[in-house]
């Protein structure tokens, strides 16, 4: 709303089914009325891709055009209507894929769009709280002990659960198999075939399997091309939209000499830990009873939870990873504007010892002051420190109200 107020045009964006529709729609009726067209209507579709000039032109007052990205030559005809008349809230759009890596499109409205991304539901959103986690910790505080920790199981239960709305909500209760299925199909074969006008994605899905396998891992164009036999200049190619259409997303490397994170490996990772999960074929039994596979999920399910805090918290930062030339290791990296760092650690375990803070004793060396605080979540139940600015806090803390 306070977008909407201030810019002739706000993009709502995400992943197909993350719930857009529902929102602008709700947003319509009361508190932005505007009248709704939907690119899946094929007559909308139809009028809109004859004649998008004429087609923007003859739409009067407050509007909501959803899938916007199905029409892409709508967005030169919208960039001259907002020239013509800036008046804030005229355009509301969706889209399930990013527009930001679309230079055409996201150059047509620069300076003159808000975009905004709507991801999966998170935990507290599920849960009906209010996820204040990241703030608390730029306020130099930590969580509160009195917070219930939640045992591995039901923690486990949440990461295949995911936060597809549908899902999270039990609206598919016993058959999420079925619905993630169907959810790729929809991707694989429309959004990313209309993307890249290609007919044949038959090696898509093998490629997105393969990178389910790899979820927190370096991203390593060589190492994917020999275990899906594509070439390199493909994959780099199928990777780019499988992030278009927020199925794949990345977590930059850290360095204090910035220049240095553009050359080296980012971790890949899935945006949803329940599709995640889908992928691989690994349901909660399997989670919990191997460490292994549990700990790389367990990563990309805390990024994630991170990544939408971010969104709406009152601390602007940037998520980051660290590994050093020694393979020491900082699971997440946040960085605010001015420098300032807290570095965080994931464990799946009820235990911790001083060595499992080792990566964050090398990251404070590294920045002294700028070191703001260093937590390793995992599944225990009490706030403990381990030395100064370092704690072990209960991983449940994350999504507490």
């Amino acid at each position: 709303m306070e977008a909407l107020a201030t810019r002739p045009v706000v993009l709502l964006n995400g992943a197909r089914q993350t719930g857009k529709t529902t929102l602008v729609q709700g947003v319509a009726v009361k508190e932005h009325p505007a009248r709704y067209l939907t690119f899946d209507d094929s007559g909308v579709l139809a009028a809109a891709s004859a004649d998008p000039a004429g087609f923007i032109a003859g739409l009067d007052g407050p509007v909501i055009l959803d899938e916007i990205q199905r029409v892409p030559d709508l967005f030169p005809a919208l960039k001259l209507a907002v020239d013509r008349d800036r008046q804030p809230g005229r355009f509301l759009l969706t889209g399930s894929v990013n527009v930001m890596l679309l230079p055409k499109l996201s150059e047509s409205l620069a300076g003159r769009m808000e975009i905004l991304t709507l991801w999966p539901l998170s935990q507290g959103e599920i849960d009906g709280s209010a996820e204040t986690f990241v703030d608390v910790l730029w306020e130099g505080k930590l969580p509160s002990t009195k917070a219930k920790a939640e045992a591995l199981p039901r923690i486990v239960r949440r990461i295949v659960r995911g936060g597809y709305p549908e899902l999270s909500q039990g609206k598919v209760a016993g058959r999420s198999g079925t619905w993630f299925g169907s959810y790729l199909t929809t991707i694989l074969q429309r959004d990313v075939r209309e993307l890249a006008h290609i007919d044949g994605l038959t090696e898509m899905p093998r490629l997105l399997a393969i990178l389910a396998a790899r979820a927190g891992n370096l991203q390593n164009y060589a190492d994917i091309s020999r275990m899906s036999g594509m070439p390199q200049s493909s994959v780099k190619r199928y990777m780019a939209l499988l992030e278009t259409t927020y199925l794949v997303q990345h977590l930059s490397a850290w360095f204090r000499n910035i220049g240095k994170r553009l050359a080296k490996a980012p971790k890949v990772l899935l945006t949803d830990t329940g599709l995640l999960c889908h992928l691989l074929g690994a349901d909660e039994q399997r989670l919990l009873s191997d460490t292994n596979l549990l700990g790389s999920i367990l990563e990309n399910f805390v990024v994630m939870e991170f990544r939408k805090q971010l969104s709406w918290s009152r601390t602007s930062a940037q998520l980051f990873h660290l590994r050093t030339h020694l393979q020491e290791e900082v699971d997440v990296v946040m960085e605010a504007p001015n420098g300032d760092v807290v570095g965080i650690e994931v464990k799946a375990s009820a235990s911790v010892g001083g060595g499992d803070f080792k990566g964050l004793r090398i990251l404070a060396g590294q920045l002294g002051k700028q070191f703001r605080c260093g937590v390793l979540l995992y599944t225990g139940s009490e706030v403990i420190p381990f030395g100064e600015n370092l704690h072990a806090v209960p991983l449940s803390s994350v999504w507490a109200g």
